[in-house]
């Protein structure tokens, strides 16, 4: 099989990548991204010289460039994704998310393709107690969510409509190695090895369901090969957190790896004014995956985030470049070859 993955420059992307090829020796990876801020090729050093993997350097809004691919399914990563750069400007997240999941729909409508549409557990907004279902009601509360529900609903509406062999997962907060710095575990981790402010918005009591980018990577791969055509599947570790304790549980790893002053780490956190928007609890119910295709987690977060905290201080290198914006001129992008 060959599989057209976008976004896979991309912290999941990169990571799922390599877990295709990995797991699947017959299998073949067409990876897309544009990389803009996010996509890294430093993320796919490793598969420079796989043979299984074509890295093509592109935007799944330009549809001549899409129709001139050549591949047996979808899975869809590609996004805009961070919900401060959306309620700053949500043009981009209309274009990409909205507009580049329709093209690669009709892609697979024309070509009757199998399309996996990854979206995420922010569709469905905040929730003060329970559990959100797939049967819940969508509400956004951010221009991103708002975007990715949009996305969803065209993937539902292309399967009714059109037959489409189309389904979508919706996941928690994932974290681990290659998250872009601007996401919460990563900012954290790399401020305190820099002894910066720590920025924890509003009070820190927020709540999210934490997952290991590396079970979502499973948990993707079962949807993909085994659930059923116009369902939804959430994605979820059973692992609530508030914001403050996952702070609190990244400064301790930070200090057994380091050796640094655990008080000192903890007066490097500052509360900031809340954003707009900012939903206070996230939590979804992943019993249907569970039951139907028998996925579970199997990183515990303690563990995850103690590996997590030493992944990035053994990769200053690969983090610095980002902070620094070297990262961007690293590659040459048209050949994928380092430059000299």
């Amino acid at each position: 099989m060959k599989i057209l993955i976008t976004g896979g420059a991309g912290f999941i992307g990169s990571n799922f990548v390599r877990f295709v090829l990995s797991r699947y020796p017959g299998y073949e990876v067409v990876n897309l991204d544009s990389l803009t801020y996010a996509g890294n090729l430093e993320n796919l050093r490793d598969l420079e010289e796989n043979d299984r993997h074509t890295f093509v350097k592109g935007d799944i809004c330009d549809m001549t460039l899409l129709e001139s691919l050549r591949f047996d399914s979808i899975i869809h990563f590609a996004a805009e994704s961070h919900v401060d750069r959306s309620i700053l400007d949500s043009s981009p997240f209309l274009r990409t998310n909205i507009g580049g999941t329709k093209n690669l729909l009709d892609l697979a409508k024309t070509r009757g393709l199998r399309m996996l549409h990854v979206s995420t557990d922010e569709v469905y907004g905040s929730i003060s107690e329970g559990l959100f279902t797939e049967a819940s009601p969508l509400s956004p509360n951010s221009p991103y969510a708002a975007s990715k529900a949009s996305s969803d609903l065209f993937v539902r509406a292309y399967h009714e409509t059109y037959g489409v062999d189309a389904v979508i997962t919706r996941c928690s907060n994932n974290y681990g190695p290659f998250q872009f710095p601007e996401k919460l575990i990563p900012l954290m981790i790399i401020n305190a090895l820099a002894s910066k402010p720590l920025p924890v918005y509003g009070d820190g009591r927020n709540v999210r369901d934490w997952i290991h980018v590396l079970d979502h990577c499973r948990a993707v791969d079962m949807v993909f090969h085994k659930g059923r055509a116009g369902e939804v599947y959430n994605i979820g570790g059973r692992n609530e957190q508030q914001n403050i304790d996952i702070v609190s549980r990244i400064l301790s790893s930070v200090s057994d790896v380091t050796g640094s002053d655990i008080a000192g780490l903890n007066g490097l956190i500052t509360y900031v004014k809340d954003r707009p928007g900012h939903d206070r609890r996230y939590a979804i119910d992943p019993s249907k995956i569970e039951s139907e295709l028998g996925w579970r987690p199997t990183v515990g977060f303690e563990n995850g985030i103690a590996e997590t905290v030493r992944w990035y201080v053994g990769n200053r290198d690969w983090w610095g470049r980002i902070t620094s914006g070297q990262y961007m001129k690293y590659y040459d992008v048209q050949y994928g070859r380092r430059l000299s």
